[in-house]
């Protein structure tokens, strides 16, 4: 039986997989140290040369942190120091490129945005709903997506938590390349067996070289927006926008059955 999170290596490409489709790929606590133990292994793996990240089923790439696991923590100071899995990603020295069907929502919105190319199936949904829930996105979205669309549509996404249909995404780079859903596991890995083909010391220092000209203070920035989600959470803000979560799920399953 296959784990929460796995590898299967085919060539030089490494398939990167979060399976949890019944709980639309969300992440828990035991899946942050699973990805954290893989990703060092990819890094340390010479033959992997490129790495296509995907969630399992076709309903969600990954709807972000299991929000049930929230309660798991003793208090906002053991949430401040988790596993941050979104820098799990950005910790592959190898190219990623992220393969979105479904939802891409909170973390796992961020964790697209931590890839460095995005192929997006039409069905694909982006956003960034921790506004609505009071809190602030922890996974480095405040650093990391202006500096991917640019100061206004970044904003525009964090601020009103509104999800972004595919054809949006792709009309304002948020994705870079947009085909039907059955074609996006294909599209990545031709992407991946594309970069593999070369040379991994010269696609890892491009990568490199591109992520250290863009960084600036965002080592800073990440510090301020952690400690910014666990003043939230220190403010009560994690029951409030976990008791507001369920109450919107509880609504969404009495208009089904009345449907």
């Amino acid at each position: 039986m296959k784990k929460d999170i796995y590898v299967e290596q085919s060539g030089n490409v490494a398939d990167l997989v979060l399976n949890r489709p019944a709980k639309l790929n969300t992440m828990t606590p035991d899946m942050f140290s699973l990805l954290r133990d893989l990703c060092q292994e990819i890094n340390q793996t010479r033959s992997i040369h490129a790495v296509v990240l995907r969630g399992e089923g076709e309903r969600a790439f990954c709807a972000g942190t299991d929000i049930n696991t929230l309660k798991s923590y003793a208090d906002f100071w053991d949430w401040r120091n988790r596993i941050d899995y979104v820098s799990q990603i950005r910790s592959l020295r190898q190219p990623v490129i992220a393969a979105v069907r479904g939802w891409a929502l909170g973390g796992g919105h961020e964790l697209a945005v931590a890839a460095d190319i995005r192929v997006a199936g039409k069905s694909a949904v982006f956003g960034a709903p921790e506004i609505t829930l009071g809190w602030v996105g922890a996974g480095g979205t405040s650093q990391y997506l202006p500096r991917l669309l640019g100061y206004g549509q970044a904003m525009r996404i964090l601020l009103t938590g509104e999800r972004i249909p595919a054809d949006e995404a792709l009309r304002i780079g948020l994705v870079e390349e947009m085909v039907p859903d059955e074609n996006v596991l294909t599209r990545a890995r031709e992407i991946a067996t594309l970069i593999a083909g070369y040379s991994p010391v010269a696609t890892q220092a491009t990568k490199a070289a591109v992520r250290a000209g863009m960084a600036g203070n965002i080592d800073l920035g990440l510090q301020i927006e952690n400690e910014l989600m666990a003043l939230c959470f220190a403010a009560g803000n994690d029951k409030a926008g976990a008791e507001l979560f369920a109450g919107r799920k509880t609504k969404e399953k009495v208009q089904g059955a009345q449907r």
